[in-house]
């Protein structure tokens, strides 16, 4: 596991610019929101998934989506989904639920998971997600997480996520 140390490395072999925000842990969105108004920018939440298939995902959208879970698996190219488990989680990417980040496929072996990133966030001049831990937020260009992904040796996928109309 090549973790946070290894992340910041890449960061800067990469020279890719990005804004960093240290705070309290997160777990809730009421949580979130304190942390949303002080950084500009796209702000995301991760779904852990595996597929019927036995394949694992990370989608990565923006943070008021509500994803359509049973709509999701024809715009990704899987099987049906469900949420994976914790023991999964940690095993293949190496971080705890409430960490979740597409950063964590630093820890993936290629191939392990496939990462999925809403097209919106992957245009997105600013996007928030977690440096591997939800006690910070890292600000990066959505271009630069995929170049991020594919430094690592991921394929990442870009789509447009279906969501679910509000009630």
């Amino acid at each position: 596991m090549r973790g946070e140390a290894g992340l910041r490395t890449d960061l800067k072999a990469l020279a890719i610019p990005f804004a960093e925000h240290e705070h309290d842990a997160v777990f809730t969105v009421a949580e979130s929101d304190a942390v949303h108004a002080a950084m500009p920018g796209a702000h995301t939440k991760n779904l852990f998934l595996k597929d019927a298939g036995g394949a694992f995902w990370l989608v990565t959208v923006p943070s008021d989506a509500r994803v359509d879970l049973k709509a999701l698996p024809a715009a990704i190219g899987s099987k049906r989904v469900s949420f994976g488990k914790a023991g999964d989680m940690e095993r293949l990417l190496g971080i705890s639920p409430g960490s979740v980040t597409p950063l964590a496929a630093i820890n993936a072996q290629p191939g392990s998971v496939t990462v999925v990133l809403d097209a919106a966030l992957a245009t997105a001049l600013a996007v928030n997600v977690h440096p591997l831990r939800n006690t910070a937020t890292l600000g990066l260009s959505g271009g630069s997480i995929l170049d991020l992904l594919r430094h690592w040796g991921h394929d990442p996928v870009t789509a447009p996520i279906p969501v679910q109309e509000a009630a």
